[in-house]
This record gives C-alpha cells, sequence and structure tokens, in this order.
C-alpha cells in the first residue's frame, strides 16, 4: 500500500471520528501541504530510518521549529497506528531526531505602548475596539474574546467565564465558527478588575447583539477582520507591529510585574503548567528585573 493511500484511510477512520474538528483539519493540511508531496508515492514498507530522517531534514531547511515539530507528529501518529493496525509489520517514525526547540521569545507592549492602546481603544467610535482592552486586562485569546456572549459575564460576582473559543472559515469571505477552547484547562472563570465593570455595564447597554465584541451594527466581528483592525490601529499609533496575541502577552508580563503568582496567572491564562507560564514569560521582566536589583542595591 502506498503511505498517501494510508494516510487517506488513517484521517477519516482514526483521526476525524476522535479529534476536535480544528484539530482534524490541522492534520490534513500537514498531511496535503508537507507529508503527501514528499513521501505520499512510497509504498509504506520502504519507508525507512533514513527516509524519514532526510524528510525530516528537509522541513527543518524550510520551516519554524514548531512547524517541523508539529509535521513530524502527524507522520508518527500516523505510522505507529499503522503498525497497531498490521497495515506495516514494523515501522521506524520514533527514529526521526528533531533539533531541539527553544521557547520563543513573547512580544508584548511597554507601559507607554499599552496606555496608548488603551486610549485609542476607549475613544474610538467602533465599540469593538473596547476588546482590546478587555484583553489587557483578562489575558484572554483572541478567540475566545470574540467568542464570549452577554451570557458569560456574571457583573454580580464581576468575572466571565470561558467555556468556548472561535475560528474564522472560509467561504467566499471570513466567517466566525463557535468552538470548544483550546485545551480542557482553558475552560476557565476569570475574576474581572473593579475597573473592568463599567467598562462593560456601557458596552452591555449599547450593544446589539448576543456577543460582547461585535461591529457598530450589532454584526459578529470575524479573527481576520479583527486582527486588521489591530494592525490598523497600531500604524495610526506609529506602534511596532505586533500581532494581536501581544495584548495576552502584555497582560501576563504586566501581571508578574504587579507581584502575580504563577499558579494564579497560569489559571487565569488557561496554562496546564505554571511552570510553562514562568518559563514563557520571565525574560519579558528585564526591566522589571533591573528595578528590583536596583532596590536591593539601595541596601548597601
Amino acid at each position: 500500500m502506498q503511505y498517501k493511500e494510508w494516510l487517506g484511510e488513517w484521517l477519516s477512520s482514526s483521526v476525524r471520528p476522535v479529534v476536535k474538528e480544528r484539530t482534524a483539519e490541522a492534520y490534513e493540511y500537514a498531511v496535503r501541504r508537507q507529508i503527501v508531496p514528499t513521501l505520499g508515492d512510497y509504498a509504506l514498507d520502504e519507508l525507512s530510518p533514513l527516509v524519514l530522517q532526510r524528510f525530516a531534514a528537509g522541513l527543518c531547511a524550510r520551516y519554524a521549529p514548531n512547524t517541523v515539530r508539529g509535521v513530524v507528529g502527524v507522520l508518527r501518529a500516523s505510522l505507529l497506528r499503522a503498525e497497531q493496525t498490521g497495515v506495516v509489520a514494523r515501522q521506524f517514525g520514533a527514529t526521526i531526531r528533531l533539533p531541539h526547540g527553544r521557547e520563543k521569545e513573547v512580544a508584548c507592549f511597554t507601559v507607554t505602548e499599552q496606555k496608548q492602546i488603551e486610549a485609542y481603544a476607549l475613544r474610538h467610535r467602533n465599540r469593538k475596539f473596547a476588546g482590546f482592552v478587555l484583553c489587557l486586562y483578562t489575558g484572554l485569546r483572541v478567540g475566545e474574546l470574540l467568542a464570549l456572549t452577554w451570557q458569560d459575564v456574571d457583573f454580580a460576582a464581576g468575572a466571565l467565564r470561558v467555556n468556548k473559543s472561535c475560528r474564522d472559515r472560509w467561504g467566499g469571505g471570513y466567517r466566525k465558527r463557535i468552538d470548544t477552547p483550546k485545551t480542557a484547562h482553558s475552560h476557565r472563570v476569570i475574576p474581572l478588575p473593579a475597573a473592568l465593570l463599567p467598562l462593560l455595564t456601557a458596552l452591555r447597554s449599547h450593544s446589539k447583539s448576543a456577543y460582547v465584541v461585535s461591529d457598530a451594527n450589532g454584526h459578529d466581528v470575524s479573527v481576520r477582520s479583527y486582527q486588521r483592525s489591530f494592525e490598523s490601529m497600531l500604524r495610526k499609533l506609529r506602534i511596532q507591529h505586533r500581532g494581536v496575541h501581544a495584548l495576552r502577552h502584555t497582560f501576563a508580563t504586566r501581571a508578574l510585574e504587579c507581584g502575580m503568582d504563577a499558579r494564579t496567572l497560569a489559571e487565569v491564562l488557561g496554562h496546564k503548567n505554571p511552570a510553562v507560564t514562568l518559563s514563557r514569560y520571565a525574560h519579558s521582566l528585564q526591566e522589571h528585573k533591573s528595578a528590583m536589583m536596583d532596590r536591593l542595591g539601595e541596601l548597601l
């Protein structure tokens, strides 16, 4: 059996029925764009350790480490399943060696830039821009923000529930598609800073939509549309381009600077492990660490 034939069978019988739709789409994309063009015509029993290692080396020359690990993960899973089901007597996915990846440095805004963003968003006539402020003080992912409904906001308790996310579906244009959160730990309740409640109350009083973030006419906002609005705002403010996810990174950095402990921050962000949170954001605290060291030096 050719590998591409097995990949089609594996995706339809072992992937689609058991994983989330967006996960299946990611697998199918890796199969279609990276795996089949190079390895698809091989017979399964021709996929030797050398063939697989050369494939991985080719990926490393073209893609970022995280992308390579994702593609190789799909490759390994498909070959392991082939062995488990008896389609092939032995497979060598585990023999692939990959370079050690380094945690990508996160990009966040300075305090000055954050204040510029807040001021612009709060004075903008289109109220959807207020969502940027909400991200800065809750750490929401953009998909979680755009899936947030007014039913998810508990004004009495001063908290919001994260129980869904969204992504774009292309169909002649970007359309929002509601899905479950990224991981099980992404289901969470986030306490709201008291200063945010008046803003949310004002947004609710003028809202024409079930969603917290909508356009001026109460229509849904797609992820791509919101990203473009963010990019446009940064250009007008003459702030260096960063993706909208930088708002979440900025929240995490400010939280650590204010003394929030790693476990609490991990729970607010929806991370499984506080160690992951610290390793991801510790480097972005250089200015704060320098100030703390200066304070320590005052004892001399």
